[in-house]
């Protein structure tokens, strides 16, 4: 679990919330038309404009900005260097069944141990990185269309207000309610594009990225592994891209 993310959301909906409370209830901020017009109709826009399994997947997607299974960059340095250590050792064909940091990894060490080459191995788990990236941004694109299009909702929401409430000038009653859907509208689309999926986008990019880098370091820790490079130079090479502190903690080890 991301406390950030938890706590962020929660602190942010419950201080909006707040002062609505404070400034004369929820009540007024309530209205079942404007929540048809910017919640019903982004869902459905949103839909629209993606293909339902990918539609569908994205709330999967989007439940990772809570609970994101990110993989140490420490442990594949150590797991880098202890195969390697072997590979020099043994040979590379010791490395069968090795306990390995992650899929991705496994797959490339059971290339090695199959006899592929540097380049073969390179060219496969680039695809691969790459097809995560397009993976990771149709799902990211998904998000991105209730940020698009909440907006665009609440404005239409507040031209049908708009509407109804020159529609009935002469009558003083009609004016009020057309005036909160109006008003209302554009409040739920801002709240759904800046403080619901806004944020939820920015965490997928953010764990994306580091996950490419992650799967890069093993690559490249492979790479070496295949060139029969020792340990202690893989290890020099992987702890360049850590935090200063991260550094020092792996190079101290």
């Amino acid at each position: 679990m991301d406390i950030a993310t938890l706590i962020g959301m929660i602190g942010a909906i419950g201080m909006i919330l707040g002062a609505m409370i404070t400034s004369g209830g929820l009540g007024p901020y309530v209205d079942v038309a404007s929540l048809l017009i910017v919640f019903g109709g982004t869902f459905f826009a949103v839909m629209y404009r993606s293909p339902m399994g990918l539609f569908l997947g994205s709330f999967k997607a989007m439940s990772k900005s809570f609970m994101p299974k990110l993989p140490k960059r420490e442990d594949a340095i150590e797991a880098m260097v202890e195969l390697s250590n072997i590979a020099r050792k043994d040979g590379i064909m010791a490395l069968e069944g090795k306990e390995t940091p992650d899929k991705f990894c496994e797959k490339g060490l059971q290339m090695l141990v199959d006899g592929a080459d540097e380049q073969k191995l390179v060219k496969q788990l680039t695809q691969e990185i790459r097809a995560m990236k397009t993976r990771h941004a149709e799902y990211q694109s998904v998000v991105q269309g209730w940020i698009d299009i909440a907006p665009a909702m609440g404005m239409i929401g507040t031209l049908i207000g708009l509407v109804q409430m020159l529609g009935n000038m002469e009558d003083p009653k009609a004016i009020g309610p057309a005036m909160a859907v109006a008003l209302l509208t554009t409040l739920y689309g801002a709240f759904i594009a800046n403080v619901l999926f806004g944020p939820i986008l920015s965490k997928l990019e953010g764990y994306s990225a580091s996950e490419v880098i992650y799967r890069e370091m093993i690559l490249q820790g492979l790479r070496n592994i295949s060139r029969g490079e020792s340990g202690r130079n893989i290890q020099d090479q992987m702890v360049a891209i850590l935090p200063p502190k991260l550094q020092a903690k792996m190079m101290a080890a």
